[in-house]
C-alpha cells in the first residue's frame, strides 16, 4: 500500500489551490517543468495519488535529473530510442529515499479540503497527534493503513524524515530568506482558515470552501486599505516561487480576471484566519492542536522541498564519471562479448548476406515484431528527422540508399548495425514538412533488468547504475540529516476509522470517474501503461 494519504480526486475547491493554478496554468507542461534538475527526487512518490499542498504546489517535485529526462527523443523502440517518461521513471525509481518523505508532506492534506507556525520545526509527534493528522485522510487508504502494521511504521518513519529535513533547512538559514518567510506566513493563514472553515461549518451541509463568507464580508475586508499591501506580498511570493520553478513565465503577469479571483480568495482566507485567531480559545484544545500540527507539517513540506532544490540537488547528483567508474569496477556490466557478437553480424551483413534475414535472426529489438508477432526485418519506415536518438540518426542519414554503416553505433540500449533503405520527404508530428527516411537495424542489447521492477522491460546499464548510485547518495545524505535532527514520531497509534458514509462517498466518486478512465484511447500509436514491450510504429500508408 502506498503510504501517501492523499486523494487526487478531491471534489471541493480550495481557494489557495486556485491561486496556485492562476500563477501556473499558463505553462503547465513547460520544458523547465519536465526537465528541470529540481524535479527528480520526487518522481517515484506515487504516480496515481500524489497530492499537492495548496500552499506549496510549486515545490512538490524537488529534484530532477536533466540527463535522465533529456537524453532520449524517440518513442518508437527501446533500441533506437525511448521516451522521456520512460527514462525518467526508471531513473526515479532509485531516488525514493528522500522522495517519500516529501510525498508524506504532500499527502498529509485533507481529503475533503486541502490544508496544510511561526517557531521552530516540530520534533515530537505523539500517538494522539497521529490520529489528528490522519483523521481526514482518504478513507480508502485509511482502511488499508489500519490493516498494515508495517505501513503504520513506515509512515511514522517518513514523517520523522520530513520533519528532520525541514529542521536542517532552518538550521542552514533557509527559513530566514524573505521569500521563504512570506510563504511560511501564507501557509499559516491558509491552513488556519481551512481548518476553521471546516470546523465552524461542519453541520451546515455541502458548500465550496469558504462558501459561507458573504460578498459583504469581502467588501468590508477591502475597505481596510492596509490589506492591499498584504495581498501584494502574498501574490508576489506566489509568483516568485512559480517563476523560480519554471511554472510561470518570467516575463508574464496575471490577467485582470486572474488577479481579481486571487484577491477574492485571499480576502476569504484572511477573514477566516483572523476569526480563528480571535475565537481559537473558544474552539478548544483539539482545534488548536490540529491547526498547529497541520501548519507545521505543511511548512515542513515546503521547507524540505526548497531545501532539496537549493542544497540537496548538488549533494546527491551522480555524474557520468561516477557511472563510468562503477561500471569499470563491476565485471558483470562488461559488454565485450556482446560487442564481439555485433561485430560478427556486421561483417556478415557487409559481406552481402540478406540484412532483413540477419535482423530477424539476431536483432533483440522488441520493435522488430508486429502486434501479430510477425518479424519485420528490422525496418522502420518514414521516420521523421529528429525522432530517433542522435547517434542512431546521424549514422543513418550519413549513408546512401542501400548502404550499411561501416561501424557499430552504440547507444544506451546496445550496439546497432544500421542500413539505410531510402530518404524521402514527409511531415513531422506537427504537420510540418521534414526529411524522412526508411532504415533497417539490428540491435544487440546491453540493457539490464531493473531490480526494482522485475516485471518491467530492461533498461540501459548506465541508467540502472545511475539510479543505484543516486539512491545510495540520497540515503547517506538523509541518514546524516536524520541523525543530526532527531525527531520522535509515534509508531503505535490508532488509525481513525472512516465512516461508512465516507467510504460510500469515495466509492461513488471512483465510479463516477470510471467511464472516462475506461474510454478507449484515440486512434494512433499509443502504448498502454506498464507495457512490457515498446510498440513498433506502424508504417505510413
Amino acid at each position: 500500500m502506498n503510504t501517501n494519504l492523499s486523494n487526487d480526486n478531491e471534489f471541493e475547491n480550495d481557494a489557495e489551490s486556485r491561486i496556485e493554478t492562476e500563477v501556473s496554468s499558463e505553462v503547465e507542461s513547460t520544458p523547465e517543468e519536465s526537465g528541470a534538475e529540481e524535479n527528480l527526487i520526487e518522481e517515484n512518490i506515487s504516480t496515481s495519488e500524489t497530492a499537492v499542498s495548496p500552499t506549496s504546489a510549486e515545490i512538490t517535485t524537488p529534484i530532477e535529473d536533466n540527463e535522465a529526462a533529456g537524453e532520449v527523443k524517440e518513442v518508437k523502440t527501446a533500441s533506437a530510442a525511448t521516451s522521456n517518461n520512460q527514462g525518467m521513471s526508471a531513473m526515479a525509481k532509485g531516488l525514493a529515499v528522500i522522495a517519500v518523505i516529501l510525498a508524506i508532506g504532500a499527502g498529509l492534506v485533507f481529503w475533503k479540503m486541502k490544508v496544510g507556525t511561526h517557531g521552530e520545526s516540530l520534533n515530537r509527534v505523539t500517538a494522539e497527534d497521529m490520529q489528528i493528522i490522519l483523521k481526514d485522510a482518504n478513507p480508502m487508504q485509511l482502511k488499508a493503513l489500519a490493516e498494515s502494521p508495517e505501513q503504520k511504521k513506515k509512515i511514522s518513519e517518513n514523517i520523522a524524515q520530513l520533519l528532520a529535513v525541514a529542521s536542517q533547512a532552518r538550521k542552514d538559514g533557509l527559513a530566514d530568506e524573505p521569500i521563504v518567510k512570506q510563504e511560511l506566513e501564507n501557509i499559516r493563514a491558509v491552513v488556519t482558515a481551512s481548518i476553521y472553515d471546516q470546523e465552524i461549518n461542519k453541520d451546515k451541509g455541502p458548500m465550496p470552501q469558504f462558501g459561507y463568507i458573504s460578498e459583504d464580508q469581502v467588501k468590508e475586508f477591502w475597505n481596510d486599505t492596509s490589506h492591499e499591501a498584504e495581498f501584494q506580498k502574498f501574490i508576489d511570493s506566489k509568483l516568485t516561487l512559480a517563476r523560480e520553478s519554471g511554472k510561470f513565465p518570467k516575463d508574464k503577469e496575471l490577467t485582470e480576471e486572474e488577479l481579481k479571483q486571487a484577491k477574492d480568495d485571499f480576502a476569504k482566507i484572511m477573514i477566516y484566519a483572523e476569526e480563528a485567531k480571535e475565537k481559537g480559545r473558544d474552539l478548544g484544545e483539539d482545534f488548536n492542536r490540529e491547526v498547529e500540527l497541520q501548519v507545521k507539517l505543511q511548512q515542513a513540506q515546503f521547507l524540505a522541498g526548497r531545501y532539496a532544490q537549493k542544497v540537496l540537488a548538488d549533494k546527491v547528483k551522480v555524474t557520468d564519471e561516477d557511472v563510468a567508474k562503477y561500471i569499470a569496477e563491476h565485471p558483470e556490466y562488461d559488454t565485450k562479448e556482446k560487442k564481439a557478437k555485433a561485430e560478427q553480424i556486421l561483417s556478415r551483413a557487409k559481406a552481402g548476406e540478406d540484412f532483413a534475414k540477419l535482423a530477424n535472426e539476431f536483432s533483440q529489438d522488441p520493435g522488430n515484431k508486429s502486434p501479430s508477432g510477425e518479424l519485420q526485418g528490422g525496418i522502420y519506415k518514414d521516420v521523421p528527422k529528429g525522432q530517433m536518438m542522435p547517434a542512431f540518426e546521424q549514422a543513418a542519414l550519413a549513408l546512401e540508399s542501400g548502404q550499411i554503416a561501416d561501424n557499430l553505433v552504440e547507444t544506451p540500449y546496445g550496439y546497432h548495425i544500421i542500413k539505410l533503405e531510402k530518404k524521402g520527404e514527409g511531415k513531422d508530428a506537427n504537420g510540418q514538412p521534414t526529411q524522412t527516411y526508411d532504415v533497417r537495424h539490428i540491435l544487440i542489447t546491453t540493457t539490464v533488468k531493473d531490480p526494482t521492477n522485475p516485471m518491467g522491460r530492461e533498461i540501459p546499464v548506465t541508467e540502472s547504475v545511475k539510479a543505484k548510485l543516486a539512491e545510495e547518495k540520497q540515503k547517506q545524505v538523509l541518514d546524516e540529516i536524520v541523525a543530526n535532527n532527531p525527531v520522535e514520531v509515534a509508531e503505535d497509534f490508532t488509525v481513525p476509522q472512516p465512516s461508512q458514509e465516507d467510504l460510500q462517498q469515495m466509492q461513488q466518486q471512483m465510479q463516477q470517474q470510471m467511464p472516462s478512465r475506461m474510454q478507449p484511447p484515440p486512434a494512433g500509436d499509443i502504448e498502454p501503461p506498464n507495457s512490457q514491450e515498446p510498440k513498433k510504429p506502424q508504417p505510413r500508408q
